[in-house]
């Protein structure tokens, strides 16, 4: 006999507790395969498809696109025509998501066929007899949408077979080793009780690209000013308010900027520099052939020899402990604009990279950026950010911290200005440098240290030859 399993939004992990659905994948009516992408849902960090750890009919949808829905909120209900066969396919819904394997999208498949009428009449009854049930089960029918009812003879594919659940919590874990090819079976979870972490997948693609054989500026678009009528005589006050909710980026952008400006005590430096050395030897660089290096691969690579003299600005403060923590590491954040808010991917290990690895890795967050197919562990655990606000057509800022970082250097438009020379008044390439640092960390003769070392690599190239 036939039995309607309830699919609830499983946590996404990254300490991510709602999601917002952006388009259902499945319509009532379908027949889905066990972990086959139901609905894609937008997180405060990232656009991801979740998959359905059951095999069987859709029989009701709860939400529409645009909602956003806790964790733990139900998606969608499955009439399933084989009870025992469940154990073959995901399992549990949270701990072991998802099967052995992880198949290529599949298309939606109506169900129309005929094949096995008994258990697909089971199914049927099943599905038409509990949807009402569960549309209004915990007060939730009026946020369930219409259900169709479902034909008499339906067929209902049995969940694929597999070896036993893979202990993965979060689907995006998940997403992240099929859109690399890592075989999750070949891991060992470091989480509790072997559960295989994001960290894991990431460990193993280091490892993987350890082995022998084996992005430019990012242009944000101009601000979009609100509409205006200039023929217009109604006076600005009876124009009507319009609300925008605080949710998905802007929403977690907005609650770590309020952290940072809460728990940080940050100050700012700045110095105007002459870049029109580097500028020349980046043009010397690109006429030689080979890839072209962007000038934020440029920077960047300042910028880490900068934190290897200077460590106190690589590390973050442990409140609890009342300890700096000074990190190995140089994961290296970039400021990115794009059409849903502002994002900061995160070059890992950028102090090993040299400058064309940086700039192919920047041309590829940068487009994953505009894409919105950055995965939450690539917006995640930079030590130090790097903002090219000259974008924007500015000079200075005075950024807010990337909370729990504990500094952002800041880099303004380079324009042509005069500028004394070698002891003579010429035109020269100037930009702005800019500072901001948690005061906890260091004082301001550490910090313009840090500010005057990029200055002087800026102004004369060389000088970053000192530390290769």
């Amino acid at each position: 006999m036939a039995q309607v399993l309830e699919f609830k939004l499983p946590d996404l992990g990254e300490g991510l507790t709602e999601a917002e659905i952006v388009r259902w994948l499945v319509e009532v009516g379908d027949v889905v395969a066990v972990d086959q992408p139901v609905v894609e849902v937008e997180t405060a960090k990232a656009m991801v498809e979740v998959p359905c750890p059951y095999g069987g009919v859709i029989t009701a949808r709860f939400g529409e696109e645009g909602t956003e829905l806790p964790v733990g909120a139900p998606l969608l209900t499955v009439a399933v025509g084989d009870p025992a066969a469940r154990s073959e396919g995901s399992g549990n819904v949270l701990v072991g998501y998802g099967t052995s394997e992880a198949p290529a999208r599949r298309r939606r498949v109506r169900a129309t066929t005929a094949a096995d009428a008994g258990t697909a009449a089971g199914a049927a009854d099943a599905a038409n007899a509990v949807t009402g049930a569960t549309a209004a089960r915990n007060g939730r029918a009026k946020a369930a949408e219409p259900t169709t009812m479902l034909p008499a003879r339906v067929a209902v594919p049995a969940p694929a077979p597999a070896n036993g659940p893979v202990p993965v919590i979060s689907p995006l874990v998940r997403k992240l080793a099929r859109d690399n090819d890592v075989d999750l079976r070949e891991l060992s979870g470091s989480g509790p009780d072997g559960l295989i972490l994001r960290a894991d997948v990431e460990g193993a693609l280091r490892a993987r690209a350890a082995r022998p054989g084996t992005a430019p500026e990012t242009v944000a678009p101009a601000p979009v000013a609100p509409p205006s009528s200039p023929g217009s005589t109604a006076p600005p006050a009876e124009a009507a308010a319009v609300r925008v909710p605080l949710k998905g980026v802007r929403g977690a952008v907005a609650d770590k900027l309020s952290r940072s400006r809460r728990e940080i005590p940050d100050a700012t430096c700045w110095v105007d520099a002459d870049a029109t050395e580097l500028m020349r030897a980046r043009a010397a660089m690109n006429a030689a052939g080979g890839p072209k290096i962007s000038l934020l691969a440029l920077l960047a690579r300042i910028s880490t020899a900068a934190l290897a003299r200077f460590p106190e600005l690589n590390s973050f403060v442990d409140t609890e402990a009342r300890e700096i923590v000074r990190l190995g590491q140089v994961h290296l954040g970039f400021a990115a604009q794009t059409e849903r808010g502002l994002v900061v991917p995160v070059v890992r290990d950028a102090h090993t990279r040299d400058a064309e690895s940086l700039t192919a890795e920047f041309a590829r967050l940068t487009e994953a950026a505009r894409t919105g197919t950055l995965t939450p562990g690539e917006l995640t655990g930079g030590t130090f950010t790097l903002n090219n606000y000259g974008v924007f057509g500015v000079d200075g800022s005075t950024p807010i911290i990337n909370h729990p970082e504990a500094a952002m250097l800041g880099v303004g438009r380079i324009v042509p200005k005069p500028w004394v020379h070698e002891g003579e008044l010429a035109v020269r390439q100037v930009v702005q440098l800019s500072l901001t640092f948690d005061h906890r960390v260091c004082d301001g003769g550490t910090a313009g240290g840090f500010l005057r070392y990029v200055a002087d690599c800026v102004e004369h190239p060389a000088v970053l030859l000192r530390t290769l």
